[in-house]
C-alpha cells in the first residue's frame, strides 16, 4: 500500500493548531475546590434572595470571588494573601464606583488601575486569575448609577462577601492541610526588574483602557464586559497562549450563548436563578484549568445571569445575548492585538527605553515563568 503524500505546510500547521486548541490540560484539582468556590460566591446570592434583594446579593457575590486567590502555601501565608486580595478588591470596587461620575474618568481609572494591579500581581506572583477579578470589580462599579448615599452600602456589601470568602478559605485550608502533606513555604521575593514587568504591565493597562474607550465610542449597552474580555485574553504568557485564549473565548461564547438562551427562556423563580448560578460556578471552576474553551460555554450564561438578574430577570434576552457576543468579540480582538505588542521584540525594546529613567535600578533577571494553572490549593 502506497504511503499517503505529506500534507501541505499550511494544512499541517492548521491541523497542529486545531489539535492544540482541542487538547485537555492535566489537572489535579478535585471537586472540593470548585464546590468551596461556588459556595463562597453563591451563599451571598441566597441571602440576598431570602431578603428580597438579589441586587445586593450580586454585589456581595463579587466579593466572594476572593476565595479563588487562595494560594498553595502554609496556613498563615495563604490567609494573609486572601485578606490582602479582599482589601484590594474592596479598594478597586470603591474607586470604580467613583468612576461612574464621567465616562472619561472611567477610562483613566481603568487604565491606571489595570496597570497598577497587574504590576502588583506579577511582583507578588499572585495565582491565576491574577488581576482579572480586581479589574472586573472596577468595571462593574464604574457602570453602576452614581449615588453618593448608596456608596457605603455598596462597598459594605462587597466587604461582607469578601469576609465570607475569607472564612470559607480558612475552613477549606484547615481541612485540606490536615489531610495532605504540608505545602512548601513561599519563595522570597526579589526587587522587580524593569525587564520582567515594566513593558508588559504598561501595554496591558493601555490596551484594556483602549478597549473601554472603543466600547464607549461605539455606545455599547454594557461596555464593562469589553475590558474584562480584553484582559482575560491578553494575560497569556506567550503570544500563542493569547491566540489560543482568544479562539477558546470566541468559540466557547458562541456555544455558551445557545445554552444561555435555553436557560433564560425557562420559567425560573429567584431560588432557581441562585441555584443555577451556583451550579454554573461549580462547573466553571472544575473545567477552567482543563480547557478554557469548555469553561467559556458555562461562563457565558453565568455572566448573562449576572446582568439579567440585576435587571430583575426582565431584560430582553435576544438583545442581551447579541450584546454579549459583540462585547466578547471586540474585547478578545483588542486583547489579541495587545498580546502581539507584548511579545513583539521591538515594542518591548522601545518601552524599556522610555521606562528606564522612572524605574528603580535593579539587576536584570530572566523573565519569570507563569504560575501553573492546575496547582492544588
Amino acid at each position: 500500500m502506497r504511503p499517503l503524500p505529506p500534507l501541505p505546510p499550511w494544512l499541517a500547521l492548521a491541523q497542529q493548531e486545531l489539535r492544540a486548541l482541542l487538547a485537555m490540560n492535566p489537572s489535579d484539582r478535585g471537586w472540593h475546590l470548585p464546590l468551596a468556590a461556588a459556595l463562597a460566591s453563591g451563599l451571598p446570592l441566597l441571602v440576598g434572595a431570602f431578603f428580597g434583594r438579589l441586587d445586593y446579593g450580586l454585589v456581595s457575590s463579587l466579593g466572594g470571588m476572593v476565595f479563588l486567590y487562595t494560594p498553595h502555601q502554609p496556613l498563615a501565608q495563604r490567609m494573609g494573601v486572601v485578606m490582602a486580595c479582599a482589601l484590594g478588591m474592596t479598594a478597586c470596587f470603591a474607586l470604580g464606583l467613583l468612576g461612574a461620575l464621567h465616562p472619561a474618568l472611567r477610562v483613566v481609572l481603568l487604565t491606571v488601575l489595570t496597570t497598577a494591579v497587574t504590576l502588583v500581581c506579577r511582583i507578588y506572583r499572585v495565582n491565576p486569575p491574577g488581576s482579572l477579578f480586581f479589574i472586573m470589580a472596577v468595571s462593574i462599579g464604574a457602570y453602576m448609577p452614581f449615588d453618593l448615599q448608596a456608596l457605603p452600602t455598596r462597598v459594605g456589601l462587597l466587604v461582607l462577601g469578601s469576609i465570607l470568602a475569607t472564612g470559607m478559605a480558612f475552613l477549606y485550608s484547615l481541612t485540606l492541610l490536615r489531610q495532605g502533606p504540608p505545602p512548601p513555604a513561599a519563595a522570597p521575593l526579589q526587587g522587580p526588574a524593569l525587564e520582567d514587568f515594566g513593558p508588559d504591565t504598561l501595554i496591558i493597562g493601555l490596551t484594556v483602557g483602549l478597549s473601554l474607550l472603543v466600547a464607549e465610542a461605539l455606545q455599547l449597552d454594557r461596555p464593562y464586559w469589553v475590558p474584562v474580555s480584553c484582559l482575560a485574553v491578553i494575560q497569556g504568557a506567550s503570544f500563542r497562549m493569547v491566540w489560543a485564549k482568544q479562539a477558546h473565548r470566541i468559540a466557547g461564547t458562541g456555544i455558551g450563548l445557545g445554552l444561555a438562551w435555553l436557560l433564560l427562556s425557562l420559567p425560573m423563580n429567584v431560588w432557581m436563578v441562585c441555584a443555577t448560578m451556583i451550579l454554573l460556578t461549580f462547573v466553571i471552576e472544575l473545567l477552567v484549568v482543563r480547557h478554557y474553551g469548555l469553561a467559556m460555554i458555562f461562563i457565558t450564561p453565568l455572566t448573562l445571569f449576572l446582568a439579567d438578574a440585576g435587571a430583575g430577570m426582565s431584560a430582553n434576552t435576544p438583545a442581551l445575548i447579541a450584546a454579549r457576543f459583540w462585547d466578547i468579540a471586540l474585547g478578545s480582538t483588542i486583547g489579541l492585538l495587545g498580546g502581539f505588542a507584548i511579545h513583539h521584540a521591538r515594542s518591548r525594546a522601545l518601552l524599556l527605553r522610555c521606562l528606564r529613567p522612572f524605574w528603580p535600578q535593579t539587576p536584570a533577571r530572566p523573565r519569570p515563568a507563569p504560575p501553573p494553572t492546575g496547582h492544588p490549593r
